[in-house]
Protein backbone atom coordinates (compact mmCIF):
# COMPACT_ATOMS: atom_id res chain seq x y z
CA UNK A 1 0.00 0.00 0.00
CA UNK A 2 2.38 2.16 0.85
CA UNK A 3 4.42 2.02 -2.84
CA UNK A 4 0.60 2.19 -4.31
CA UNK A 5 0.56 5.87 -2.50
CA UNK A 6 3.87 7.31 -3.40
CA UNK A 7 2.92 6.44 -7.79
CA UNK A 8 1.53 9.51 -8.52
CA UNK A 9 3.78 11.46 -6.96
CA UNK A 10 6.35 9.43 -9.01
CA UNK A 11 4.50 9.81 -11.99
CA UNK A 12 4.53 13.97 -11.88
CA UNK A 13 7.93 14.02 -11.89
CA UNK A 14 8.90 13.00 -14.92
CA UNK A 15 6.18 14.88 -16.66
CA UNK A 16 7.43 17.60 -14.95
CA UNK A 17 10.93 17.04 -16.24
CA UNK A 18 9.72 15.64 -19.93
CA UNK A 19 7.53 19.26 -20.27
CA UNK A 20 10.50 21.06 -19.02
CA UNK A 21 12.50 19.23 -21.63
CA UNK A 22 10.26 19.46 -24.52
CA UNK A 23 10.35 23.01 -24.08
CA UNK A 24 14.38 22.99 -24.19
CA UNK A 25 13.59 20.86 -27.35
CA UNK A 26 11.24 23.20 -28.75
CA UNK A 27 13.85 26.56 -28.14
CA UNK A 28 16.62 24.71 -29.49
CA UNK A 29 14.98 23.75 -32.55
CA UNK A 30 13.61 27.23 -32.71
CA UNK A 31 17.32 28.66 -32.86
CA UNK A 32 18.75 25.92 -34.94
CA UNK A 33 16.09 26.84 -37.58
CA UNK A 34 16.66 30.51 -37.58
CA UNK A 35 20.42 30.12 -37.49
CA UNK A 36 20.08 27.31 -40.28
CA UNK A 37 17.92 30.21 -42.07
CA UNK A 38 20.46 33.03 -41.46
CA UNK A 39 23.46 30.62 -42.80
CA UNK A 40 21.11 30.00 -46.08
CA UNK A 41 20.82 33.72 -46.55
CA UNK A 42 24.11 34.52 -46.39
CA UNK A 43 25.65 31.84 -48.79
CA UNK A 44 23.14 33.26 -51.64
CA UNK A 45 24.91 36.18 -50.75
CA UNK A 46 28.61 34.61 -51.18
CA UNK A 47 26.97 33.30 -54.13
CA UNK A 48 26.00 36.64 -55.91
CA UNK A 49 29.40 38.00 -54.87
CA UNK A 50 31.66 35.50 -56.39
CA UNK A 51 30.49 36.49 -59.80
CA UNK A 52 32.62 38.41 -61.31
CA UNK A 53 30.94 40.82 -63.07
CA UNK A 54 34.14 43.70 -62.29
CA UNK A 55 34.71 46.08 -65.52
CA UNK A 56 36.20 45.79 -68.50
CA UNK A 57 34.93 42.34 -68.83
CA UNK A 58 31.75 41.86 -66.37
CA UNK A 59 30.49 38.54 -66.30
CA UNK A 60 26.70 39.30 -66.99
CA UNK A 61 25.67 36.22 -68.11
CA UNK A 62 26.70 34.25 -64.48
CA UNK A 63 24.93 36.92 -62.68
CA UNK A 64 21.85 36.90 -64.81
CA UNK A 65 21.16 33.02 -64.57
CA UNK A 66 21.94 33.38 -61.10
CA UNK A 67 19.12 36.15 -60.56
CA UNK A 68 16.69 34.10 -62.54
CA UNK A 69 17.07 30.95 -60.23
CA UNK A 70 16.42 32.66 -57.44
CA UNK A 71 13.38 34.58 -59.12
CA UNK A 72 12.28 30.49 -59.98
CA UNK A 73 12.83 30.13 -56.37
CA UNK A 74 10.42 32.59 -54.98
CA UNK A 75 8.00 32.41 -57.33
CA UNK A 76 8.66 35.86 -58.84
CA UNK A 77 7.69 36.43 -63.38
CA UNK A 78 10.94 37.53 -65.24
CA UNK A 79 12.11 38.48 -67.70
CA UNK A 80 15.65 39.18 -69.31
CA UNK A 81 16.25 42.19 -71.51
CA UNK A 82 18.89 43.32 -73.73
CA UNK A 83 18.54 47.02 -74.59
CA UNK A 84 22.13 47.22 -75.69
CA UNK A 85 23.68 43.49 -77.28
CA UNK A 86 25.74 41.65 -74.63
CA UNK A 87 24.51 43.04 -71.59
CA UNK A 88 21.54 41.38 -70.06
CA UNK A 89 19.17 43.27 -67.65
CA UNK A 90 16.89 41.35 -65.51
CA UNK A 91 13.32 42.64 -64.78
CA UNK A 92 11.57 40.63 -61.80
CA UNK A 93 7.96 41.10 -61.22
CA UNK A 94 5.83 40.09 -57.91
CA UNK A 95 2.24 41.02 -59.17
CA UNK A 96 0.11 42.95 -57.27
CA UNK A 97 -3.97 42.78 -56.57
CA UNK A 98 -4.85 46.23 -58.37
CA UNK A 99 -2.41 46.42 -61.57
CA UNK A 100 -4.32 50.08 -61.78
CA UNK A 101 -2.30 51.04 -59.68
CA UNK A 102 1.38 52.61 -59.69
CA UNK A 103 4.15 50.36 -59.48
CA UNK A 104 7.15 50.27 -56.82
CA UNK A 105 10.53 49.75 -58.61
CA UNK A 106 13.23 48.69 -56.85
CA UNK A 107 16.64 48.97 -58.80
CA UNK A 108 20.28 47.85 -58.12
CA UNK A 109 22.94 46.97 -60.89
CA UNK A 110 25.11 44.04 -61.33
CA UNK A 111 28.34 45.34 -62.22
CA UNK A 112 31.21 46.58 -59.80
CA UNK A 113 34.19 48.52 -60.39
CA UNK A 114 37.92 47.07 -61.14
CA UNK A 115 40.20 45.50 -58.11
CA UNK A 116 43.53 45.22 -57.44
CA UNK A 117 43.78 42.03 -56.12
CA UNK A 118 47.62 41.91 -54.10
CA UNK A 119 46.14 44.86 -52.40
CA UNK A 120 43.34 42.95 -50.59
CA UNK A 121 43.19 40.66 -47.49
CA UNK A 122 41.03 38.14 -48.85
CA UNK A 123 40.46 37.48 -52.45
CA UNK A 124 37.57 39.73 -53.71
CA UNK A 125 35.66 37.11 -55.23
CA UNK A 126 36.00 34.72 -53.12
CA UNK A 127 33.23 36.57 -50.72
CA UNK A 128 35.11 35.71 -47.42
CA UNK A 129 33.82 35.24 -44.29
CA UNK A 130 36.13 36.13 -41.25
CA UNK A 131 35.11 34.73 -38.22
CA UNK A 132 36.30 36.91 -35.34
CA UNK A 133 34.43 40.24 -37.26
CA UNK A 134 31.56 38.26 -39.40
CA UNK A 135 32.45 40.53 -42.00
CA UNK A 136 31.76 40.11 -45.33
CA UNK A 137 34.96 40.60 -47.67
CA UNK A 138 33.88 41.00 -51.68
CA UNK A 139 34.01 43.56 -54.25
CA UNK A 140 30.56 44.71 -54.24
CA UNK A 141 29.62 44.04 -50.96
CA UNK A 142 28.77 47.65 -50.41
CA UNK A 143 28.37 48.69 -53.79
CA UNK A 144 25.80 47.24 -54.62
CA UNK A 145 25.35 43.43 -54.41
CA UNK A 146 24.22 43.63 -50.65
CA UNK A 147 21.11 45.75 -51.97
CA UNK A 148 20.10 43.59 -54.72
CA UNK A 149 19.93 40.14 -52.61
CA UNK A 150 18.22 42.42 -49.64
CA UNK A 151 15.38 43.31 -51.83
CA UNK A 152 14.80 39.72 -52.79
CA UNK A 153 15.45 37.79 -49.07
CA UNK A 154 12.69 40.68 -47.79
CA UNK A 155 10.51 39.58 -50.70
CA UNK A 156 11.03 35.96 -49.99
CA UNK A 157 10.02 36.18 -46.37
CA UNK A 158 7.09 38.48 -47.29
CA UNK A 159 5.63 36.36 -49.76
CA UNK A 160 6.30 33.78 -47.20
CA UNK A 161 3.54 35.02 -45.34
CA UNK A 162 0.29 33.86 -46.47
CA UNK A 163 -1.88 36.77 -45.30
CA UNK A 164 0.08 39.41 -47.30
CA UNK A 165 -0.65 40.09 -50.46
CA UNK A 166 1.01 43.56 -52.58
CA UNK A 167 -1.87 45.67 -53.52
CA UNK A 168 0.33 47.67 -55.66
CA UNK A 169 3.02 45.70 -58.35
CA UNK A 170 6.42 44.96 -57.19
CA UNK A 171 9.64 45.44 -59.73
CA UNK A 172 12.98 44.46 -59.27
CA UNK A 173 15.33 45.49 -61.75
CA UNK A 174 19.07 44.27 -62.25
CA UNK A 175 20.84 46.43 -64.39
CA UNK A 176 24.56 46.69 -66.35
CA UNK A 177 26.81 49.02 -66.50
CA UNK A 178 26.03 52.20 -63.55
CA UNK A 179 29.72 52.15 -62.77
CA UNK A 180 30.84 53.10 -66.22
CA UNK A 181 28.03 55.87 -66.75
CA UNK A 182 24.80 53.25 -67.28
CA UNK A 183 23.98 54.48 -70.39
CA UNK A 184 23.42 51.09 -71.42
CA UNK A 185 21.69 50.35 -68.56
CA UNK A 186 19.36 52.25 -66.62
CA UNK A 187 19.52 54.72 -69.08
CA UNK A 188 18.30 52.79 -71.99
CA UNK A 189 15.62 50.87 -69.91
CA UNK A 190 14.23 54.04 -68.41
CA UNK A 191 13.40 55.63 -71.58
CA UNK A 192 11.88 52.48 -73.21
CA UNK A 193 8.45 51.43 -74.08
CA UNK A 194 8.73 48.61 -71.39
CA UNK A 195 9.25 50.36 -68.97
CA UNK A 196 6.41 53.42 -69.47
CA UNK A 197 4.38 49.93 -69.40
CA UNK A 198 5.41 49.15 -65.80
CA UNK A 199 3.31 52.45 -64.94
CA UNK A 200 5.93 53.32 -62.01
CA UNK A 201 5.15 55.48 -58.92
CA UNK A 202 8.20 55.22 -57.06
CA UNK A 203 11.91 53.85 -57.72
CA UNK A 204 14.08 52.99 -54.77
CA UNK A 205 17.85 52.69 -55.58
CA UNK A 206 21.39 52.83 -54.06
CA UNK A 207 22.57 54.74 -50.93
CA UNK A 208 26.14 54.41 -49.39
CA UNK A 209 27.17 53.23 -45.52
CA UNK A 210 27.03 55.47 -42.70
CA UNK A 211 29.43 55.21 -39.92
CA UNK A 212 26.94 55.60 -37.51
CA UNK A 213 23.88 54.26 -36.16
CA UNK A 214 21.79 56.24 -38.60
CA UNK A 215 20.69 55.00 -42.46
CA UNK A 216 21.58 57.77 -44.67
CA UNK A 217 18.85 58.17 -47.66
CA UNK A 218 19.61 60.99 -50.76
CA UNK A 219 17.23 62.77 -52.83
CA UNK A 220 19.51 64.33 -55.33
CA UNK A 221 22.64 63.61 -57.06
CA UNK A 222 25.84 65.11 -58.14
CA UNK A 223 26.16 65.59 -61.73
CA UNK A 224 29.09 64.00 -63.42
CA UNK A 225 31.21 67.02 -66.26
CA UNK A 226 34.30 65.04 -66.97
CA UNK A 227 36.63 67.60 -68.37
CA UNK A 228 39.50 67.79 -70.09
CA UNK A 229 41.84 70.65 -70.58
CA UNK A 230 44.61 70.74 -73.02
CA UNK A 231 47.56 73.80 -73.67
CA UNK A 232 49.47 73.86 -76.56
CA UNK A 233 52.75 75.83 -76.77
CA UNK A 234 55.94 75.65 -79.36
CA UNK A 235 58.01 73.60 -78.14
CA UNK A 236 61.33 75.01 -76.55
CA UNK A 237 64.96 73.79 -75.08
CA UNK A 238 64.58 72.32 -71.69
CA UNK A 239 67.07 75.24 -71.18
CA UNK A 240 65.41 77.95 -72.05
CA UNK A 241 63.07 80.32 -70.06
CA UNK A 242 60.08 81.72 -72.23
CA UNK A 243 56.46 82.30 -71.94
CA UNK A 244 53.38 80.69 -72.78
CA UNK A 245 54.83 77.29 -72.97
CA UNK A 246 52.54 74.84 -73.12
CA UNK A 247 53.56 72.79 -69.55
CA UNK A 248 53.82 76.24 -67.68
CA UNK A 249 50.16 77.47 -69.25
CA UNK A 250 48.50 74.21 -67.95
CA UNK A 251 50.33 74.55 -64.73
CA UNK A 252 48.74 78.08 -63.78
CA UNK A 253 45.09 76.16 -64.99
CA UNK A 254 45.63 73.76 -62.49
CA UNK A 255 46.77 75.83 -59.35
CA UNK A 256 43.72 77.72 -60.70
CA UNK A 257 41.28 74.87 -59.90
CA UNK A 258 43.36 74.16 -56.86
CA UNK A 259 42.47 77.01 -55.12
CA UNK A 260 38.58 76.46 -56.23
CA UNK A 261 38.55 72.86 -54.97
CA UNK A 262 40.57 74.06 -51.48
CA UNK A 263 37.47 76.89 -51.59
CA UNK A 264 34.64 74.13 -51.34
CA UNK A 265 36.50 71.76 -49.42
CA UNK A 266 36.62 74.30 -47.34
CA UNK A 267 33.19 74.52 -46.57
CA UNK A 268 32.75 70.83 -46.24
CA UNK A 269 35.45 70.61 -43.67
CA UNK A 270 33.83 73.62 -41.40
CA UNK A 271 30.28 71.89 -41.57
CA UNK A 272 28.79 74.58 -43.05
CA UNK A 273 28.09 72.71 -45.98
CA UNK A 274 27.77 68.75 -46.80
CA UNK A 275 29.81 66.91 -49.33
CA UNK A 276 27.30 66.78 -51.58
CA UNK A 277 26.54 70.42 -52.02
CA UNK A 278 29.37 71.65 -53.18
CA UNK A 279 31.24 71.42 -56.08
CA UNK A 280 34.19 68.98 -56.50
CA UNK A 281 37.13 68.78 -58.59
CA UNK A 282 39.93 65.76 -58.49
CA UNK A 283 42.43 66.15 -61.27
CA UNK A 284 42.65 61.99 -62.36
CA UNK A 285 45.82 62.23 -64.75
CA UNK A 286 48.38 64.65 -66.50
CA UNK A 287 49.53 63.74 -69.72
CA UNK A 288 52.21 65.70 -71.23
CA UNK A 289 56.31 65.02 -72.47
CA UNK A 290 57.97 63.42 -75.21
CA UNK A 291 58.75 60.12 -74.78
CA UNK A 292 61.52 57.85 -76.20
CA UNK A 293 63.05 53.99 -75.60
CA UNK A 294 64.44 55.40 -72.16
CA UNK A 295 61.68 57.31 -70.52
CA UNK A 296 61.09 61.06 -71.78
CA UNK A 297 63.35 63.14 -73.63
CA UNK A 298 64.37 65.76 -70.51
CA UNK A 299 66.18 68.46 -72.62
CA UNK A 300 63.21 69.22 -74.97
CA UNK A 301 59.76 71.45 -73.84
CA UNK A 302 57.01 69.68 -74.84
CA UNK A 303 54.06 71.37 -77.07
CA UNK A 304 51.35 69.43 -75.82
CA UNK A 305 50.13 68.83 -72.07
CA UNK A 306 46.85 67.35 -71.03
CA UNK A 307 45.15 67.42 -67.32
CA UNK A 308 42.14 65.45 -66.62
CA UNK A 309 39.21 66.45 -64.21
CA UNK A 310 36.54 64.72 -62.24
CA UNK A 311 33.93 67.49 -61.43
CA UNK A 312 30.69 66.76 -59.58
CA UNK A 313 27.95 69.57 -59.82
CA UNK A 314 24.90 69.48 -57.38
CA UNK A 315 21.54 70.30 -58.59
CA UNK A 316 21.59 73.03 -56.55
CA UNK A 317 24.67 75.22 -57.72
CA UNK A 318 24.84 77.57 -60.64
CA UNK A 319 26.17 75.46 -63.74
CA UNK A 320 26.12 78.79 -65.94
CA UNK A 321 28.71 80.26 -63.38
CA UNK A 322 30.81 77.67 -63.68
CA UNK A 323 31.11 77.45 -67.15
CA UNK A 324 31.84 80.92 -67.56
CA UNK A 325 34.66 80.12 -65.03
CA UNK A 326 36.33 77.47 -66.72
CA UNK A 327 36.29 79.65 -69.80
CA UNK A 328 37.61 82.52 -68.54
CA UNK A 329 39.89 80.95 -65.61
CA UNK A 330 40.74 77.07 -66.31
CA UNK A 331 41.21 77.77 -69.97
CA UNK A 332 41.32 80.78 -71.43
CA UNK A 333 41.67 80.72 -74.90
CA UNK A 334 44.35 83.91 -74.50
CA UNK A 335 46.77 81.42 -73.30
CA UNK A 336 46.59 78.49 -76.40
CA UNK A 337 43.87 76.70 -73.97
CA UNK A 338 41.57 74.36 -75.11
CA UNK A 339 38.76 71.70 -72.95
CA UNK A 340 36.05 69.23 -73.91
CA UNK A 341 33.84 67.24 -71.28
CA UNK A 342 34.39 63.97 -72.24
CA UNK A 343 31.26 63.21 -70.28
CA UNK A 344 28.36 65.78 -68.78
CA UNK A 345 25.29 65.64 -67.48
CA UNK A 346 22.45 67.99 -67.05
CA UNK A 347 22.29 69.54 -63.19
CA UNK A 348 19.04 70.92 -64.51
CA UNK A 349 15.78 69.11 -65.76
CA UNK A 350 14.31 70.32 -69.43
CA UNK A 351 12.07 73.09 -67.48
CA UNK A 352 15.32 74.08 -66.02
CA UNK A 353 14.43 73.15 -62.37
CA UNK A 354 17.15 71.27 -59.84
CA UNK A 355 16.37 67.43 -60.29
CA UNK A 356 15.42 66.51 -56.64
CA UNK A 357 13.02 64.24 -54.49
CA UNK A 358 10.82 66.06 -52.62
CA UNK A 359 11.58 65.17 -48.59
CA UNK A 360 8.29 66.62 -47.13
CA UNK A 361 5.32 65.71 -46.47
CA UNK A 362 3.90 66.52 -50.30
CA UNK A 363 6.02 63.38 -51.10
CA UNK A 364 3.87 60.18 -49.60
CA UNK A 365 6.89 57.61 -50.95
CA UNK A 366 9.56 59.82 -48.41
CA UNK A 367 7.15 60.00 -45.35
CA UNK A 368 6.09 55.78 -45.42
CA UNK A 369 10.20 55.05 -45.52
CA UNK A 370 10.83 57.19 -42.40
CA UNK A 371 7.99 55.59 -40.59
CA UNK A 372 9.09 51.69 -42.40
CA UNK A 373 12.41 52.32 -41.09
CA UNK A 374 11.05 53.22 -37.68
CA UNK A 375 9.00 50.27 -37.27
CA UNK A 376 11.89 48.04 -38.21
CA UNK A 377 13.98 49.73 -35.47
CA UNK A 378 15.97 51.86 -37.55
CA UNK A 379 16.73 55.68 -37.54
CA UNK A 380 17.21 57.57 -40.47
CA UNK A 381 19.16 60.68 -40.53
CA UNK A 382 18.66 64.11 -42.35
CA UNK A 383 18.20 63.59 -46.06
CA UNK A 384 21.53 64.13 -48.12
CA UNK A 385 22.40 65.03 -52.13
CA UNK A 386 24.27 61.79 -52.72
CA UNK A 387 27.92 63.34 -53.32
CA UNK A 388 28.79 60.91 -56.46
CA UNK A 389 25.92 60.21 -59.39
CA UNK A 390 23.60 56.80 -59.66
CA UNK A 391 21.17 55.42 -61.78
CA UNK A 392 18.57 57.33 -59.74
CA UNK A 393 19.10 59.96 -62.03
CA UNK A 394 18.07 58.49 -65.44
CA UNK A 395 14.27 58.20 -63.32
CA UNK A 396 14.39 61.29 -62.14
CA UNK A 397 15.02 62.55 -65.52
CA UNK A 398 11.18 60.82 -66.03
CA UNK A 399 9.90 63.32 -63.50
CA UNK A 400 9.60 59.84 -61.03
CA UNK A 401 10.66 60.49 -57.06
CA UNK A 402 13.99 58.45 -56.59
CA UNK A 403 15.58 57.71 -53.31
CA UNK A 404 18.80 56.53 -52.95
CA UNK A 405 18.85 54.26 -50.13
CA UNK A 406 21.21 51.26 -48.70
CA UNK A 407 20.46 50.12 -44.78
CA UNK A 408 24.27 49.72 -43.92
CA UNK A 409 24.51 51.52 -40.72
CA UNK A 410 28.04 51.23 -38.29
CA UNK A 411 29.51 50.78 -41.50
CA UNK A 412 33.16 52.68 -43.08
CA UNK A 413 32.37 53.60 -46.38
CA UNK A 414 34.20 51.49 -48.59
CA UNK A 415 32.69 51.13 -51.73
CA UNK A 416 35.63 51.25 -54.78
CA UNK A 417 37.96 50.79 -52.07
CA UNK A 418 40.25 47.85 -51.30
CA UNK A 419 38.71 45.19 -48.78
CA UNK A 420 35.16 46.75 -48.98
CA UNK A 421 33.30 44.18 -46.86
CA UNK A 422 29.54 44.33 -45.24
CA UNK A 423 29.47 42.75 -41.48
CA UNK A 424 26.91 39.84 -41.96
CA UNK A 425 24.61 41.48 -38.60
CA UNK A 426 24.05 44.49 -40.67
CA UNK A 427 23.21 42.76 -43.59
CA UNK A 428 20.61 40.92 -42.39
CA UNK A 429 19.42 43.80 -40.45
CA UNK A 430 19.17 45.31 -43.91
CA UNK A 431 16.73 42.85 -44.96
CA UNK A 432 14.70 43.98 -42.26
CA UNK A 433 14.33 47.26 -42.82
CA UNK A 434 13.47 46.53 -46.73
CA UNK A 435 10.72 43.72 -45.66
CA UNK A 436 9.34 46.91 -44.00
CA UNK A 437 9.63 49.11 -46.49
CA UNK A 438 8.34 46.72 -49.13
CA UNK A 439 5.52 46.41 -46.97
CA UNK A 440 4.70 49.63 -46.71
CA UNK A 441 5.19 50.67 -50.36
CA UNK A 442 3.55 47.83 -51.60
CA UNK A 443 0.35 48.57 -49.32
CA UNK A 444 -0.13 52.05 -49.79
CA UNK A 445 -3.26 53.27 -50.78
CA UNK A 446 -3.67 56.89 -51.71
CA UNK A 447 -6.06 59.09 -49.99
CA UNK A 448 -8.88 60.34 -51.66
CA UNK A 449 -9.14 63.75 -52.21
CA UNK A 450 -11.36 64.76 -49.28
CA UNK A 451 -9.38 62.72 -47.06
CA UNK A 452 -6.11 64.68 -48.14
CA UNK A 453 -8.07 67.56 -47.77
CA UNK A 454 -8.99 67.08 -43.99
CA UNK A 455 -5.30 65.86 -43.54
CA UNK A 456 -4.00 69.33 -44.55
CA UNK A 457 -6.86 71.23 -42.13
Amino acid sequence: MGSSRRLPILLLLPLQLLLLLLLISVATITIEAAESEEEAIISRFQQYLRINTAHPNPNYREAADFLVSQANSIGLDHQVLEFAAGKPLVLLKWPGSDPTLPSILLNSHTDVVPVEEHKWAHPPFAAHLDPPSANIFARGSQDMKCVGLQYLEAIRRLKSNPSFLPLRSVYLSFVPDEEIGGQDGAGLFASSDVFASLKVGVVLDEGLASPTSKYRAFYGERSPWWLSIKATGAPGHGAKLYDNSAMENLLKSIESVRRFRASQFDLVKSGLKPEGEVISVNMVFLKAGTPSTTGFIMNLQPSEAEAGFDIRVPPTADPESLERRLAEEWAPASRNMTFKFVHKVPVHDKFGMPILTKTDSSNPWWTLLEEAVRKANGTLDKPEIFPASTDARYFRDQGLPAIGFSPMANTPILLHDHNEFLNQAEYLKGIDIYESIIKAYASYVEPTSNQALKDEL
